[in-house]
């Protein structure tokens, strides 16, 4: 296969899929200066973390370009390298990586860090998208929801022991979703959400952390104890009210700005942005939301084979989902589960 048959020309590329997620990175950048204006003074190093996102934006628009040139059989037939190398790097953080906030999911280096289950869920949308291609539609058999599900399983187990209960979840959802999404026997499905009621009642006796429990206590109850395990679902939905129609502007938020508001640069960035440009700015972030998913919808309506329809419709998923449990967790109808906003948080 010659090099050009590899590389896709540049006419066809999609501005407004690209624009979406750009806009919503420069939102990001915006939320994250404004925090940073309260700590000058109190370090060394004023904008460190604003300057490392503008710089890791830049390197995401370059790679973005790169291989937006590339074409489709590119990605389908490293798959299975990208799925190993999550694998790989899953296992390793394990033993080499660095622990924040109680999981060890990083590895850190020189004042960079890398969190691989964020390469792994770039991994197991291809890898999967790959394997359901190659089924030849045969959505109807258990083996095929089984092979599958073989597939997730593995990162989910690795992302578990680190513990990353938010990002497992994820991996697994998008998952369940896709297969839901799929023509797949819908008996096998409400038996497998049985068996996963059933896990998770024995999670919560004999796997789960303290901390872990308390999210979901305080989930339910966010009023039982305000000032522990109830203060961020609290802080974070007073932001997000404080905030009405206009916001209090960049750099105003009280609860950002005093520090009232915990992790405001990446759990609760939502809050900082709900705050600072209220409703209005809400309102046009879940819009480019919106336009970023029609574009990979339409994608994937326009695919010409499985794999390039499964591929977007995938990333969606993972998208959306993560969308949903971040914003949710912010206002306080879902569980805090350490997931950040898509595009918009720091790192």
């Amino acid at each position: 296969m010659r090099l050009s048959s590899l590389i896709t020309p540049l006419r066809s590329f999609d501005w407004l899929l690209f624009l979406a997620p750009f806009l919503l990175s420069i939102f990001g950048l915006a939320a994250i200066y404004s925090v940073e204006l309260s700590q000058l003074g109190a370090t060394s190093a004023p904008f460190f973390e604003f300057k490392k996102q503008v710089l890791a934006l830049g390197a995401g628009v370059v790679i973005v370009f790169i291989l937006s040139r590339a074409r489709p059989e590119l990605f389908r037939g490293t798959a299975r390298l990208w799925y190993v190398a999550g694998l790989i790097l899953l296992a390793a953080v394990l033993f080499f990586g660095v622990t924040i906030r109680g999981t060890r999911g990083w590895f850190n280096y020189a004042g960079f860090s890398f969190q691989p289950v964020e390469f792994m869920k770039v991994a197991v949308v291809l890898v999967l998208a790959a394997f359901i291609a190659k089924q030849g539609r045969i959505f109807a058999s258990i083996w095929f929801i089984i092979g599958s599900g073989v597939l997730i399983i593995a990162p989910v187990l690795l992302v578990i022991i680190q513990p990353d209960l938010g990002s497992a979840l994820l991996l697994f959802g998008s998952w369940y979703v896709l297969m839901w999404i799929l023509p797949t026997k819908r008996w096998f499905l409400l038996a497998l959400t049985l068996l996963a009621a059933l896990t998770a009642v024995l999670a919560w006796a004999f796997v789960l952390k303290p901390y872990q429990k308390d999210r979901v206590r305080t989930f339910l109850n966010p009023a039982r104890d305000s000032l522990g395990a109830g203060y961020n679902i609290n802080q974070s939905i007073i932001a997000v009210g404080s905030g009405r129609l206009f916001g209090r502007g960049l750099g105003f938020g009280s609860q950002s700005q005093l520090k009232f508001l915990p992790e405001s640069q990446t759990d609760f960035i939502f809050s900082v942005i709900a705050e600072e440009l209220g409703l209005l700015g809400v309102l046009f972030v879940l819009a480019l939301f919106a336009v970023f998913l029609w574009r990979l919808i339409l994608l994937a309506r326009r695919g010409h084979d499985d794999f390039t329809m499964l591929a977007p419709l995938a990333i969606a998923v993972v998208i959306f989902l993560q969308m949903m449990v971040n914003i949710g967790a912010a206002i306080g109808i879902v569980p805090v589960t350490g997931l950040t906003l898509p595009f918009v948080s720091y790192g």
